[in-house]
């Protein structure tokens, strides 16, 4: 048998022993239930949102202001009488949106600049750390609430753009441990022999042995992110209207949480059902990644 078929084998072996891991832990199914559903919700929120109240979120009357639930809306009003329901559940779509572009911006660059400093070494490694450390020296709420004020428009976009530009670091240093580990193993000093270009090994042999405990950790970065945005926006330097998120109907509610605790506690529940979730998979896919924590 190559040496190839031999590494493909060991790989399918690992990922079916990955796979037995998770397929027996409730708490992944559970998680993995929960997300499929807020993923079918940001999908269709008009349909989700016409199932047990008013679909469209910005169809308010001022004569049902701050109306606790009831039968017609299950999740009461807010202030302005807008249906609370549905605009938790087009919040979603909101909320998922920046988590997941934050994640994957940040993710890219962190593949990138991790696997250079990692795989080349020497200045590269040694620029690329210092820049890392200048990041995460920075705090990362402070960061944010510095460069959103400076900026005009704060869109879903704009928003998920600036959390990925301090998120990136802790994945980059991720991605370089990994690199690291997979640069001196058996089969990349094959490559290596055997004349393959720098480019051609990294995509084909570093880069994906390398991603499962970055992938891992990314999970639970998007619930972060999630729990960031909502913050920034809960003080006042996030989205705007009419932008719809969970965080924009925390921080309209704040003041009214004595009298309408409604209007807090739903899309709150939303925003800590979702980061349990992801923070759970999160947790559950690191453990079975490492072969000193799976249970077979």
């Amino acid at each position: 048998m190559t040496e190839t078929a031999v590494t493909a084998l060991e790989h399918i072996t690992v990922r079916r022993g990955v796979w037995m891991s998770l397929r027996r832990r409730v708490l992944f199914w559970l998680s993995a239930t929960i997300l499929a559903v807020l993923a079918l919700v940001s999908l269709f929120p008009s349909v989700i949102g016409g199932l047990f109240g008013q679909p469209d979120p910005r169809a308010c009357t001022l004569r049902d202001s701050a109306q606790p639930p009831s039968a017609a809306h299950v999740f009461g009003t807010d202030l302005q009488g807008c249906d609370v329901y549905a605009n938790v559940i087009h919040g979603t779509r909101t909320s998922l949106f920046i988590g997941l572009t934050a994640t994957v911006i940040a993710l890219v660059i962190a593949i990138v600049v991790g696997t250079v400093a990692a795989y080349y070494g020497g200045i590269a490694d040694a620029i690329i750390s210092r820049l890392t450390d200048v990041f995460l020296g920075f705090p990362f709420i402070l960061g944010a609430i510095i460069v959103l004020n400076s900026v005009g428009e704060r869109t879903p976009l704009v928003v998920a753009v600036v959390l990925a530009v301090f998120s990136w670091p802790t994945l980059a240093r991720l991605v370089r441990t990994s690199v690291r580990t997979v640069r001196r193993t058996d089969y990349v000093s094959a490559a290596r022999a055997m004349g393959i270009s720098h480019t051609r090994t990294l995509l084909t042999h570093v880069v994906p042995n390398a991603l499962g405990p970055v992938l891992a950790i990314t999970a639970t970065m998007v619930g972060s992110i999630i729990v960031a945005e909502s913050t920034l926006t809960f003080l006042g330097v996030g989205l705007r209207a009419p932008s719809i998120s969970w965080g924009l109907q925390m921080a309209n509610a704040q003041s009214y949480f004595g009298t309408s605790p409604h209007m807090l506690f739903f899309p709150a529940l939303f925003l800590s059902v979702t980061v349990f979730a992801l923070i759970t998979l999160g947790d559950i896919l690191r453990d079975a990644l490492d072969p000193k924590g799976r249970r077979l």
